[in-house]
């Protein structure tokens, strides 16, 4: 084995080493250039917030690439002027994000653990102005305290600002100042009580007191102490001793009659160990990171205290649809048996016991209706229900089960999201469902249950948001082609949805408080994000505000990647961007680029957030290769059956999704088949180490940067979704992880490439494959780490090294 080393990277290489000569770059680009991000690009334009007056847009930017951000403004009634920057005077005085009253004349937020109230009476109708306390200044700072309060709102009647201090509720009145507590939460167990004595204690006690007079005068007038101070005693909320568990997501009903909480069961994950080599101590220091998949889960229930009744209780979930059904999966593991009888043994498909669920907290609607969503531990079903308050029982309005997992826009399921949904009114809840296979706009009736699909077709409602005086919805959606992002609306009831944006590619929209005007963060396949502003009506002309890239960045042609659909070996039409090179530069050899995540979306009309790769892809296009850039099997924004084609094999349709892609590059580009290369990171680098252990040679040579190699070392909210666990579902786990398939690397060469800090996917999984490859006598490969970067790199000469470990080994090996 030889060693290369420089200040950033080692690089172990094992086998026969080939030709090391120096690559010949024809491209006006160099790696060390486009590897320098925002240096090379321009500091683009993100975090866009309005004033509550919706005359201003702020928003962070750097166009004169100083050390540190800056937040700028700009005027709707002068949008092409060029924007200022904030001093920091002004960025003090900012109020940052926080809720409305229905009026839209209050505004409610928090800094720095304060809170504040907005008046803007400006904005009060005539015929309110009468109710308007006048003695209430434009900006009332209501606590300035050491401590943190948080999560301010109106209560129901707006009479009172309800927020949370110390894992407590407490009430502000608006108009006497009062402070009141609502709640009174307490971890632990209540140790006030006295503890039961024996029957032996009991009877010395009743022998002394029947004995000594003086005791037993003294001891009734004790008691009548307590009495006449417990009758003094001002009316304070109920403590609640809640033991161990976590509390969080406090909410009260509008009428401050009910509030609801959670109580999370946290099991304690066996976190792993990254040790980090190159530190300021000059001493290996011990990161901590995830546990691995497969362990015991927090399991979270929903409280409910009464105020009147002064009782609290807990949401009862036994009864809800399919609760006990067992998973199909577990149909594989099932073994018939001989019982003594002659008779043999069945598959039950029900569980004895309900499935464990979590039931995340509820939403409100005005008349003090609340609406919730109960999530299965092994995300397979979501529940929307009705939740008494009264009894802590649910009323099944929705019920969404995948023998895959749940998933997609705005569905939720992810991290024990309860996903987009809300009131329309106090019968109506909107929701967002993947019934159909794409995920659609929904909404039911509460009190008779009647469901009505507002959205339809094969494309996906991305986000949803209720206007002000809702008669419409918002959207956000790929309608018209999955390669576009625009902005609809559409009637409360249903019907067309109006396209507000024009623009093609990508429009990020942040809707004004008062909904007049859209401020757009815009962008196209070649050309980075930008902000605009447009009044909120279809046909209306976008104004751009920023201009963020460098005279650099804009001195080169960037490609617009053409985008194709080929044929896979199931007959399956599978999206990809190409980028072809000059035709007197072609040289027969091409890339195939695979995303990461799985489930992302990197065919598209807009700028990538693999923006370095699209910047490498002209790079290698200027020296002759063709790159193909595949939107796999588990890939974002093509519905349900797209996401969930990976359930209990990553490797499978994703992976021949990218032997496909190189058939169609041979067949219809005039690639030569055997100089074709693959690359990717994270779960791309996952596919690179498939598609060269298992693909038959398809692939000449592989870059697998920041790699997955064993799937039961990964975490559990995103692995348990795709393969269950590793105790569950073996099989799933064997079939999917490279490391079992590392005795057919037989042919081309592969480069490794890590971060060594890496707290996502541990540098433990590149260094256990590379032992497997050391004791199965493998040649060709070698490994490249990089002792400071974690998952995501963030030094440009970090990035310039891998990405020029890339490039000479396609150069090397391909041309």
């Amino acid at each position: 084995m030889r060693i290369f080393t420089t200040l950033t990277v080692c690089l172990f290489s094992l086998g026969k080493l080939t030709s090391q000569t120096k690559p010949v770059n024809l491209s006006p680009l160099s790696i060390e250039q486009i590897m320098q991000g925002e240096g090379f690009i321009g500091a683009l334009p993100e975090n866009i917030a309005w004033s509550e007056d919706s005359r201003t847009v702020f928003f962070s930017w750097n166009p004169d690439l100083d050390t540190l951000r800056s937040t700028y403004r700009i005027d709707v009634a002068n949008a092409s002027a060029k924007p200022e920057k904030l001093n920091l005077d002004e960025l003090k005085t900012m109020t940052g994000r926080g809720s409305y009253n229905r009026d839209f004349t209050q505004k409610l937020y928090s800094k720095n653990g304060d809170l504040f109230l907005r008046n803007m009476p400006d904005k009060v109708p005539n015929h309110k102005q009468a109710a308007m306390n006048p003695t209430l200044p434009p900006l009332l700072q209501i606590t300035n305290t050491t401590e943190t309060e948080s999560s301010p709102r109106f209560s129901g009647d707006e009479t009172k600002i309800i927020y949370e201090r110390f894992d407590n509720l407490y009430a502000w009145d608006i108009a006497t100042g009062t402070t009141t507590q609502l709640t009174d939460f307490k971890r632990g167990a209540d140790r006030s009580k006295e503890r039961k004595k024996s029957p032996e204690n009991q009877l010395l006690e009743i022998d002394q007191l029947n004995m000594f007079g003086i005791l037993s005068e003294r001891k009734a007038d004790r008691e009548a102490q307590n009495r006449q101070r417990e009758a003094l005693k001002p009316t304070r909320p109920k403590t609640i001793f809640y033991g161990e568990k976590r509390l969080s997501a406090m909410t009260e009903s509008p009428d401050l009659h009910y509030i609801t909480f959670n109580l999370t069961a946290e099991v304690p994950g066996e976190q792993t160990d990254v040790p980090s080599y190159v530190t300021e101590s000059g001493k290996v220091e011990n990161l901590k990171s995830r546990p691995k998949v497969g362990g015991a889960q927090d399991e979270t229930t929903l409280g409910i205290w009464d105020r009147q009744r002064d009782t609290f209780y807990f949401v009862e979930t036994k009864n809800l649809e399919g609760i006990r059904q067992k998973p199909l999966f577990l149909r594989d593991y099932f073994h018939q048996e001989v019982l003594p009888s002659g008779d043999t043994t069945s598959w039950e498909p029900l569980y004895k016991n309900p499935k464990t669920v979590n039931v995340l907290d509820p939403i409100f609607s005005a008349d003090g209706k609340a609406v919730l969503v109960v999530l299965s531990h092994d995300n397979k079903d979501r529940w929307i229900c009705l939740l008494d308050l009264d009894s802590g029982g649910l009323k099944q309005l929705d019920h969404q089960h995948d023998e895959a997992w749940i998933g997609g826009p705005g569905i939720g399921g992810w991290s024990g999201s309860s996903g987009n949904f809300g009131w329309v009114n106090n019968s109506t809840v909107w929701f967002q469902s993947e019934e159909t296979g794409y995920s659609h706009l929904y909404t039911v009736n509460v009190i008779t249950g009647e469901k009505q699909a507002l959205t339809s077709g094969k494309f996906e409602i991305l986000d949803v948001e209720l206007s002000l005086d809702k008669r419409f919805f918002y959207l956000n959606s790929n309608k018209e082609t999955p390669f576009e992002h625009h902005f609809y609306r559409l009637p409360i009831a249903g019907g067309n949805m109006e396209k507000l944006t024009s623009m093609p590619g990508n429009n990020d929209v942040t809707l004004s408080p008062d909904e007049r005007w859209l401020a757009i963060r815009y962008s196209y396949s070649n050309k980075p994000w930008e902000l605009f502003i447009q009044e909120n009506k279809a046909g209306a002309k976008p104004i751009q505000v920023t201009h963020s890239t460098t005279a650099e960045f804009n001195k080169y042609p960037w490609r617009e990647p053409e985008l194709v659909w080929f044929k896979a070996s199931d007959d399956v039409e599978v999206p990809a961007r190409l980028y072809r090179p000059k035709a007197g530069l072609r040289n027969g050899a091409a890339v195939v680029f695979v995303h990461g995540a799985g489930y992302l979306q990197n065919v598209h009309s807009w700028w990538s957030s693999y923006y370095r790769e699209f910047m490498f892809h002209n790079f290698l296009a200027d020296n002759g290769f063709t790159v193909l850039d595949v939107d796999y099997r588990g890939s974002q924004g093509y519905g349900r059956d797209w996401r969930t084609a990976i359930y209990r094999h990553m490797g499978g349709k994703d992976l021949s999704d990218q032997v496909d892609a190189a058939h169609y590059l041979a067949e219809q580009e005039g690639i030569s088949p055997e100089r074709i290369g693959i690359y990717g990171g994270s779960y791309g680098g996952f596919i690179t180490l498939m598609a060269m252990f298992t693909a038959n040679g398809t692939f000449r040579s592989g870059a697998a940067l920041r790699s997955v190699t064993d799937w039961a070392h990964y975490n559990h909210g995103y692995t348990s979704n795709i393969l269950n666990t590793p105790l569950e579902d073996s099989i799933a786990y064997r079939l999917s992880s490279p490391i079992y398939h590392a005795e057919g690397f037989n042919q081309g060469d592969l480069v490794m490439l890590h971060g060594m800090v890496d707290t996502n996917v541990e540098f433990q999984d590149v260094v256990r494959l590379s032992q497997r490859l050391i004791e199965l006598k493998k040649e060709n490969w070698e490994l490249a780490v990089f002792p400071l970067e974690d998952h995501g790199f963030v030094e440009p000469s970090s990035w310039t090294d891998e990405y020029r470990r890339i490039w000479e080994l396609f150069w090397r090996t391909l041309r």
